[in-house]
Protein backbone atom coordinates (compact mmCIF):
# COMPACT_ATOMS: atom_id res chain seq x y z
CA UNK A 1 0.00 0.00 0.00
CA UNK A 2 2.38 2.46 -1.46
CA UNK A 3 -0.30 5.77 -1.21
CA UNK A 4 -1.32 4.68 2.42
CA UNK A 5 0.35 7.28 5.22
CA UNK A 6 0.26 5.24 7.98
CA UNK A 7 2.01 2.77 5.78
CA UNK A 8 5.03 5.19 5.01
CA UNK A 9 5.06 6.07 8.32
CA UNK A 10 5.48 2.38 9.46
CA UNK A 11 7.98 1.93 6.59
CA UNK A 12 9.56 5.32 7.88
CA UNK A 13 9.52 7.25 4.65
CA UNK A 14 7.25 9.35 6.55
CA UNK A 15 9.63 10.18 9.97
CA UNK A 16 7.55 10.31 13.45
CA UNK A 17 7.79 10.09 16.55
CA UNK A 18 6.93 6.72 18.06
CA UNK A 19 5.31 6.53 21.55
CA UNK A 20 4.80 3.30 21.49
CA UNK A 21 6.21 0.36 19.18
CA UNK A 22 6.49 -3.65 19.15
CA UNK A 23 6.48 -6.06 16.20
CA UNK A 24 2.71 -5.31 15.80
CA UNK A 25 1.78 -1.96 16.27
CA UNK A 26 2.84 1.47 16.11
CA UNK A 27 1.42 4.25 18.64
CA UNK A 28 2.22 8.03 18.42
CA UNK A 29 0.58 11.25 18.79
CA UNK A 30 -2.23 13.14 16.57
CA UNK A 31 -1.46 15.96 14.58
CA UNK A 32 -4.81 17.17 15.27
CA UNK A 33 -5.43 15.58 18.69
CA UNK A 34 -9.59 16.45 19.77
CA UNK A 35 -8.22 15.71 23.67
CA UNK A 36 -5.37 16.50 25.72
CA UNK A 37 -4.20 13.08 24.91
CA UNK A 38 -4.88 11.57 21.67
CA UNK A 39 -2.94 8.88 20.26
CA UNK A 40 -3.08 6.84 17.54
CA UNK A 41 -2.45 3.00 17.02
CA UNK A 42 -1.96 1.07 14.05
CA UNK A 43 -0.98 -2.16 13.45
CA UNK A 44 1.84 -2.54 11.30
CA UNK A 45 -0.08 -5.01 8.48
CA UNK A 46 -2.35 -2.83 6.16
CA UNK A 47 -5.50 -3.94 7.58
CA UNK A 48 -8.11 -1.38 5.65
CA UNK A 49 -11.05 -1.46 8.74
CA UNK A 50 -12.50 -3.47 11.38
CA UNK A 51 -14.46 -5.13 8.17
CA UNK A 52 -11.67 -6.34 6.67
CA UNK A 53 -10.02 -8.25 9.70
CA UNK A 54 -9.98 -11.85 8.80
CA UNK A 55 -9.91 -14.55 11.87
CA UNK A 56 -5.90 -14.70 11.03
CA UNK A 57 -5.85 -10.96 12.44
CA UNK A 58 -6.95 -11.49 15.38
CA UNK A 59 -3.44 -11.02 17.05
CA UNK A 60 -3.49 -7.23 15.89
CA UNK A 61 -6.79 -6.71 18.09
CA UNK A 62 -4.74 -8.16 21.22
CA UNK A 63 -1.40 -5.80 20.42
CA UNK A 64 -3.79 -3.15 20.03
CA UNK A 65 -5.32 -3.61 23.16
CA UNK A 66 -1.95 -4.56 24.61
CA UNK A 67 -0.58 -1.41 23.44
CA UNK A 68 -4.08 1.17 24.34
CA UNK A 69 -3.01 -0.30 28.14
CA UNK A 70 0.22 0.52 28.17
CA UNK A 71 -0.17 4.19 27.00
CA UNK A 72 -2.74 4.83 28.98
CA UNK A 73 0.15 3.78 32.22
CA UNK A 74 2.65 5.52 30.38
CA UNK A 75 0.58 9.22 29.82
CA UNK A 76 -1.38 8.57 33.12
CA UNK A 77 -4.51 8.23 32.19
CA UNK A 78 -4.81 5.04 32.90
CA UNK A 79 -6.80 5.83 36.42
CA UNK A 80 -8.82 9.09 35.05
CA UNK A 81 -9.76 7.13 32.40
CA UNK A 82 -9.85 6.86 28.58
CA UNK A 83 -11.55 6.29 25.36
CA UNK A 84 -10.63 4.20 22.62
CA UNK A 85 -12.43 5.05 19.31
CA UNK A 86 -12.06 2.99 15.96
CA UNK A 87 -13.88 4.24 12.87
CA UNK A 88 -15.14 1.85 10.31
CA UNK A 89 -15.30 2.74 6.65
CA UNK A 90 -17.00 6.22 5.50
CA UNK A 91 -19.72 6.93 7.06
CA UNK A 92 -18.06 5.56 10.48
CA UNK A 93 -15.82 8.57 10.34
CA UNK A 94 -12.69 6.97 9.25
CA UNK A 95 -10.99 9.39 6.98
CA UNK A 96 -7.62 6.95 6.81
CA UNK A 97 -8.42 3.52 5.09
CA UNK A 98 -6.12 1.95 7.42
CA UNK A 99 -7.35 0.20 10.44
CA UNK A 100 -6.47 2.91 13.53
CA UNK A 101 -7.67 3.04 17.07
CA UNK A 102 -7.48 6.66 18.59
CA UNK A 103 -6.51 6.77 22.55
CA UNK A 104 -8.39 9.86 23.81
CA UNK A 105 -7.78 11.13 27.67
CA UNK A 106 -6.82 13.61 29.79
CA UNK A 107 -10.14 15.05 30.46
CA UNK A 108 -13.58 14.03 30.96
CA UNK A 109 -15.16 12.13 27.67
CA UNK A 110 -19.11 13.52 26.80
CA UNK A 111 -21.88 11.32 25.43
CA UNK A 112 -23.26 10.45 23.05
CA UNK A 113 -19.71 11.26 21.43
CA UNK A 114 -21.51 11.98 17.78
Amino acid sequence: MSECIFCKMINKTIPITPIYEDELVLAFHDINPVAPVHVLIIPKKHIISMSDMTDDDSQYLCALAKAARMIAKQLDIDQSGFRIVANANDDGGQTVHHLHWHVLGGRRMKWPPG
